[in-house]
């Protein structure tokens, strides 16, 4: 298994920083424009993610189409979520989502631990390829976010944050 860990700050309070990161209709918009993702029935197609709630993504990744199924296992508001795929093409996939306030804003940390089938072979690809895509993939993910956040924080003159991002 692997794990992956990624950090960044937002100039936003930890509670609008924790609605966006769990903003489905949201997602599709921070992720890269390349992979084509999109909600799928069968979960939540909007709004923000809530314990025991199911999401079901689709991407283009290595040029495959996949799905994706992930279930918010735990949820502490405003301090951290985490979800678990519960279908898709890795052996095992967790990517927890945590929040501390800090003197510029929030701190949000992703940590990803997942897996390849495959044995040896997918474990090698892990560590050779995949391990560095994820890292890619997280890290532009929260510099979107960040532009995202930070934005409608400054747009909304800085009031406390009333719902979704991604209407």
């Amino acid at each position: 298994m692997v794990e992956v860990t990624k950090e960044i700050v937002i100039h936003a309070p930890i509670e609008v920083c924790f609605d966006a990161a769990r903003d489905v209709g949201l997602h599709p918009q921070t992720v890269w424009p390349r992979t084509r993702e999109r909600t799928l029935p069968g979960g939540r197609l909007q709004g923000l993610m809530e314990k025991n709630e199911i999401v079901v993504f689709e991407a283009v990744h290595f040029g495959v189409r996949q799905q994706l199924t992930s279930l918010v296992e735990e949820l502490d508001r405003p301090c951290f979520f985490v979800d678990r795929m519960q279908k898709g093409a890795f052996r095992h996939m967790m990517h927890r989502h945590e929040f501390e306030r800090c003197e510029e804003g929030t701190l949000v940390r992703d940590i990803l631990e997942f897996a390849s089938p495959f044995g040896p072979a997918g474990r090698l690809f892990d560590a050779l390829v995949l391990r560095r895509y994820m890292l890619a993939f997280i890290d532009y993910r929260q510099r979107q976010l960040k532009v995202v956040v930070e934005k409608k924080y400054a747009a909304d003159g800085q009031r406390r944050h009333g719902g979704a991002f991604s209407h």
